[in-house]
């Protein structure tokens, strides 16, 4: 009898289906969890890193940049903005909303990444789950938090078949982060905040890193920059050319 009920034992268990965190069939490594989203502690080796980064924690955002996307009248499907301009080790969290009356996707990830998804999304339209992608249908909104830890040329894509086609990608532009050393800041004083226009009025010093004299100017800011300002703060900045307006980018 002992015997009899032992290999009963071990038949049930060799029997029993293997359980395991599956991945995307597309390559992600990723599963997308709450972690993903700073709501879970330090990373886990779950989390391996793409070519355009790893999942980011929400205490570590340096930049919030909402994106929308929609249709327009003639047939075209976009994306608001439709650039990014990033320095390495960024973290970015994108605040992802779905204007439009058709159901869209936010994915992050290098071009050759991207084709591949879009080519297998095409024989069968899968739901991506993943820390680099949200997935919305009309007016829904959802976000993307992402540490841009490689430099480069990314990609923001839709890979909803016949969405990509119809216009709903854009590059994303990394650039290799600067030694400490070699940043200039600069010396200022804050004059004026506007916090829903996403601007910060300084008076300050030349501005070597750019060649300009000092002078007075309106600067970009996103709102995680312009929360650690005050009206008639001193401080040490830098500014850059981000998508064609001076932006602060670091603060001291």
């Amino acid at each position: 009898m002992k015997n009899l009920l032992l290999t009963t034992a071990v038949a049930f268990a060799f029997s029993m289906p293997a359980f395991a965190a599956g991945t995307h069939s597309g390559g992600h490594d990723e599963v997308k969890t709450e972690e993903a989203h700073g709501h879970g502690g330090a990373h886990s080796d779950e989390h391996p890193e793409m070519a355009a980064g790893m999942p980011g924690m929400a205490d570590d955002v340096t930049r919030t940049i909402n994106v929308t996307m929609s249709e327009t009248d003639d047939g075209a499907m976009i994306f608001e903005p439709n650039m990014f301009e990033f320095e390495q080790s960024e973290t970015v969290r994108f605040n992802v909303m779905n204007r439009g009356q058709l159901e869209h996707e936010f994915v992050i990830d290098n071009i050759e990444g991207n084709a591949k998804h879009k080519e297998m999304m095409a024989a069968m339209d899968m739901e991506h789950d993943d820390p680099n992608s949200v997935r919305l249908d009309e007016g829904q909104s959802g976000e993307v938090i992402w540490t841009f830890a490689n430099a480069g040329t990314f990609e923001f894509a839709c890979l909803i078949p016949g969405h990509y086609e119809s216009g709903m990608r854009g590059p994303i532009k990394v650039s290799q982060k600067m030694a400490q050393a070699d940043v200039e800041f600069t010396q200022g004083k804050v004059k004026k905040i506007d916090a829903k226009g996403g601007k910060v009025t300084i008076v300050h010093g030349p501005l070597l890193n750019l060649d300009m004299p000092g002078m007075t100017m309106v600067f970009r800011a996103d709102e995680a920059m312009i929360a650690r300002m005050s009206e008639g703060q001193d401080i040490e900045f830098v500014a850059e050319p981000v998508q064609g307006k001076l932006t602060v980018t670091q603060l001291k």
